[in-house]
């Protein structure tokens, strides 16, 4: 009955393991899981499949034992957490910073058709089918493929489409102002 009540101050807030050795493990973990998914295609257009899914599952277990092996405190979960945070906040600022960085955080924007040609290599690069693209096109109002002048895979998955009956919004200076 005892134990129901007993609560181990020393394990809930003295880390286990070194302080440093956590900071070294989150930051490889991180900085490994970063650009391997930097280096996938984002085939889900925008989206989050079930791969990406399971992908990020099985990521998250297999990295919380290389991060920390067995952690205990709620220390160490803490300094985990914020060298996770840490290295979120100081790529965006470095990308802030160096634009040539955030060309690598946040890739161009793929032309994926030009005056309503598909192009079948960008299409292939991403692995995106003709018909995902056309579902795509579509859901945006757009319904032949020759009315699209250009549609660009963004860095976030969406796509943008810009159809030759775009127009360039002017605006004109009202007489008496």
């Amino acid at each position: 009955m005892d134990k129901w009540f007993y609560i181990d101050w020393r394990a809930v807030f003295v880390p286990s393991i070194s302080v440093l050795e956590l900071v070294v493990r989150g930051s490889l973990v991180y900085l490994a899981l970063f650009s391997v998914l930097r280096l996938l295609p984002s085939r889900q257009l925008g989206t989050l499949g079930i791969t990406d899914l399971l992908v990020v599952v099985l990521f998250a277990e297999a990295a919380q034992n290389a991060m920390a092996s067995n952690y205990t405190s709620i220390t160490e979960g803490a300094i985990l957490v914020g060298t996770v945070i840490f290295w979120s906040y100081f790529l965006n600022w470095l990308g802030y910073q160096l634009p040539a960085f955030q060309r690598f955080l946040n890739p161009s924007p793929m032309l994926l058709v030009k005056n309503g040609q598909m192009m079948q290599r960008h299409l292939q690069q991403e692995l995106i089918t003709e018909d995902e693209l056309m579902s795509k096109l579509r859901q945006q109002g757009v319904e032949f493929l020759n009315d699209v002048k250009l549609a660009y895979m963004e860095a976030d998955g969406s796509i943008s489409i810009i159809t030759h009956e775009s127009k360039t919004n002017s605006i004109t200076p009202q007489k008496g102002h």
